[in-house]
């Protein structure tokens, strides 16, 4: 729990803020990541209705998604029928997170550090709550997933209130925090300082991207401002076509797959990926392991179908369902 890391990490940070050497502190939060149990009252803050009510059938195709059914026994109260309940424990999850994390933030201005202390929040990833059937979990190449924030806060070199549209990608990350405080790289990065950026210059970010995924499915693609194409390394077990295209323009929830009216923007996508694959295996003197690593699931099998993958994949089992509940009476 954030509150639990917050125990730990304020006697710390006033343990560094007291000497004279810079620090660093690493904090990762999985308070938003499943199971979401937020405790009191997170729990009922975005949620007024009854998650037990019988005539709800919001959450039966859930339930009847064989792979992770078990797993959602893990934390689900037991007989709860509403899905916006469950979706609301997620929100309740990022509030209670964020109120752990504003704590943090005051404590360094209580310690009179905060001009000079750079401070950045991101996520590896987002969340697929009901969207594409992919339930309560993180995979797939959907913008809900992909698209994360990244804020930066540093008073002394980054202005404030600044909000910018343009996407990057996390290997940006790094170059953009060596500049901030003043350090030479010593070795050459894939990604690219974001400080013009912050800095209201001009500066040209990658306008395409290459996406892979290998949880759950093996999968890769292109993005551009406009489309995105997704292609199936090998079936994946909900089902979906071997190709997926989306206007995100005209369909940014990508809900409309495009791929067979547009065979010429799959054409040109695919080729535009080809290319940059081609040139990364030319850069680093390695194969493209989304492609070659077909042992990613640990199961020692690769896909012949969808229904394949579908009876192979699992997570959960009844005795952590009973535990998980347990533990989370208790601690609220």
């Amino acid at each position: 729990k954030a509150h639990n890391l917050n125990e730990v990490t304020i006697p710390e940070l006033r343990r560094m803020a007291s000497g004279e050497k810079p620090f660093f502190l690493f904090l990762r939060h999985l308070d938003p990541h499943s199971p979401y149990l937020p405790p009191p009252p997170f729990d009922r803050m975005f949620y007024g209705g009854n998650e037990f009510d019988p005539n709800n059938r919001s959450l039966e195709k859930v339930y009847a998604f064989k792979p992770f059914r078990d797993y959602f026994l893990t934390w689900f109260p037991p007989g709860c029928t509403d899905a916006e309940y469950i979706i609301a424990q997620y929100d309740g999850s990022l509030a209670y997170m964020d109120a752990c994390i504003q704590r943090l933030i005051a404590e360094v201005a209580a310690l009179g550090i905060e001009e000079e202390t750079l401070i950045v929040l991101t996520g590896d990833h987002g969340e697929t709550l009901m969207e594409h059937e992919c339930y309560f979990d993180h995979h797939g190449l959907y913008e809900c997933t992909i698209n994360v924030p990244l804020i930066i806060k540093f008073p002394e070199k980054v202005p404030g209130g600044l909000v910018f549209d343009e996407y990057v990608q996390q290997k940006d990350i790094m170059p953009t925090i060596l500049e901030l405080l003043g350090i030479t790289a010593p070795n050459a990065f894939d990604g690219r300082s974001l400080v013009p950026v912050m800095q209201c210059m001009y500066h040209e970010l990658e306008p395409e991207i290459y996406l892979t995924e290998a949880t759950w499915m093996r999968k890769h693609g292109w993005r551009t401002p406009e489309w995105k194409l997704i292609e199936a390394l090998e079936p994946d077990f909900h089902f979906k076509p071997r190709v997926e295209l989306y206007n995100l323009v005209r369909d940014p929830e990508e809900r409309v797959n495009v791929a067979e009216q547009e065979p010429e923007v799959v054409a040109m996508m695919m080729t535009r990926m080809r290319r940059h694959i081609e040139r990364r295996v030319r850069e680093t003197g390695r194969p493209n392991p989304i492609e070659t690593r077909t042992d990613w699931n640990w199961k020692g099998v690769t896909f012949t179908s969808s229904q394949h993958a579908y009876d192979l994949q699992h997570i959960g089992d009844p005795e952590a369902a009973r535990k998980l509940q347990e533990q989370s009476k208790t601690n609220k």
